[in-house]
């Protein structure tokens, strides 16, 4: 008995799980798209929830052994606040004050996937008053004392969805006039490949820079989120499209493409039948590898502080206190960087898929063999 033929897919999946790195950077885009989802359960307070008596509390430091050396459930001592020979706010621990940590507590108020309303969170010590010395910062807090890893966590959602949402548009105007510039041709072709070039002769951080700062600064902050997503999307589509039009050129000249126009099918199916189908391999390569690209992109704008404002926030947002005193803050205030290192592990889980696939949807690489 003969077995099944695979399909395309199938082989490009079956090369893509030998891949160890790509399918690490898969397994960890799925979990931080997972924890973003679930980041308001997940987080022990509301990311806009302000507890200025701890401006700046270091990651808070959760014990399993108590005070005698015997082992303990997990727990937090209270959070006191002193100021130092040079003026300076330090905390330290009072050992006389113990918070377990609990599961399932009530807190502040969120809606579970911004739609279920509900106070339940994952973990914290169940302190409702916020001047209680019974918190517990993971990563620390900002100036204001709101919790940095509640804000990570939330920040993380705009993050990772600012690519995929700026990525669609972008692949969206790219298949259609890469697509109508390499089928058809002539003055199209030669209308929207100037088009590209003059698009692309313009410096790309800068004019970005220069879009993001003509936002009105009262704007809601789901309105800015939008157009920010419109700006990088209307400045990231030139080189897919050119790419397309080149896959199109060839593609159109093949027997099946040829075989369908010769028995009367209208452009309309040649292309979205045909032709666009061959070229999903691309698509999805050029798609994982231009997230990466989308979100350090966000990120500069926020950090630079021309991107995503408050209340809402982003892990380039949250860098964007060390555009401010930054020698004082990587000195005293190090736990300010963490979200840096969220961009930098999401950025490479991004490119190790993206490697992956593109060596899984190529069948005469080595990985493919």
């Amino acid at each position: 008995m003969t077995e099944k033929p695979l399909s395309q897919g199938q082989l490009i999946w079956r090369r893509f799980r030998r891949h160890k790195l790509g399918t690490l950077g898969g397994a960890i885009i799925a979990l931080l798209v997972i924890v973003t989802l679930f980041a308001h359960f997940i987080s022990p307070y509301d990311y806009a929830t302000q507890r200025r008596r701890f401006a700046f509390a270091p990651p808070t430091r959760i014990h399993f052994f108590d005070r005698d050396g015997r082992l303990s459930w997990p727990f937090v001592y209270g959070l006191v606040r002193e100021r130092d020979p040079r003026g300076r706010w330090i905390y330290r621990e009072d050992t006389t004050q113990v918070y377990p940590i609990r599961f399932f507590v009530k807190g502040d108020p969120y809606r579970l996937f911004w739609l279920i309303p509900t106070d339940i969170h994952l973990f914290g010590t169940g302190e409702l008053d916020p001047n209680s010395p019974g918190q517990i910062f993971l990563f620390g807090t900002d100036d204001v004392g709101r919790d940095l890893f509640s804000r990570t966590l939330i920040g993380g959602w705009v993050s990772l969805s600012i690519g995929p949402l700026a990525l669609a548009i972008s692949l969206t105007l790219a298949i259609v006039f890469g697509g109508i510039s390499g089928y058809f041709g002539g003055g199209w072709d030669n209308f929207i490949q100037r088009a590209i070039e003059v698009l692309n002769s313009f410096p790309g951080l800068p004019l970005l820079l220069a879009l993001a700062a003509i936002l009105p600064p009262g704007l809601p902050p789901a309105i800015s989120f939008l157009l920010i997503i419109m700006i990088l999307s209307l400045l990231g589509w030139g080189s897919t499209a050119r790419a397309l039009r080149g896959l199109f050129l060839v593609l159109r000249e093949q027997e099946f493409a040829l075989a369908a126009k010769a028995m009367g099918a209208s452009n309309a199916r040649i292309i979205f039948k045909h032709l666009l189908p061959n070229t999903l391999s691309y698509i999805i390569v050029s798609a994982t590898l231009g997230i990466p690209g989308l979100i350090l992109a966000e990120a500069s704008l926020s950090f630079l502080g021309f991107g995503i404002r408050d209340p809402m926030t982003s892990w380039g947002q949250l860098l964007n206190q060390f555009t401010d005193s930054t020698i004082t803050n990587l000195t005293y205030h190090p736990w300010l960087m963490i979200p840096g290192f969220f961009i930098i592990i999401a950025v490479l889980a991004f490119n190790f898929m993206g490697d992956a696939l593109r060596d899984a949807a190529d069948p005469f690489s080595v990985q493919g063999r």
